[in-house]
């Protein structure tokens, strides 16, 4: 799926929770952000009627609670997200991505093992 419209934080904050719960109303969207932001529930209200007017999700009308539910795949957001990414602000460059990325955090033990195997994977998939 190509995107053609790249999600503001705030919309990628709320296309997350739609994510993990596959289909919410506004009312429980602002709960989920209220837990950790102060934002009004017009706000929320207003985000998430620009989101449809996006694409970004769509909208069950049928009943006085609206239900909304992702329109675009995590998978597709999140790799439309890192290309445009990993071309603007690391020229292009995988391995300064990753580098960077690495040298940011502590991975654990596990996360270095995984990481080496989806290399080796990739390794395969090139011979």
């Amino acid at each position: 799926m190509k995107m053609d419209v790249k999600p503001t934080e705030s919309e990628l904050e709320i296309l997350s929770f739609l994510w993990t719960l596959k289909k919410a109303s506004v009312r429980q969207i602002h709960e989920k952000l209220a837990e950790t932001k102060a934002t009004g529930y017009t706000t929320t209200l207003k985000t998430m009627q620009i989101m449809h007017a996006k694409g970004l999700v769509i909208r069950d009308e049928q009943n006085r609670s609206h239900i909304y539910a992702p329109a675009i795949t995590q998978k597709a957001t999140q790799k439309s997200l890192v290309k445009g990414f990993l071309s603007t602000a690391f020229g292009g460059s995988a391995k300064n991505l990753v580098m960077q990325a690495l040298g940011q955090g502590q991975p654990s033990k596990e996360e270095i093992n995984e990481i080496r195997e989806f290399l080796d994977q990739l390794e395969k998939e090139k011979q």
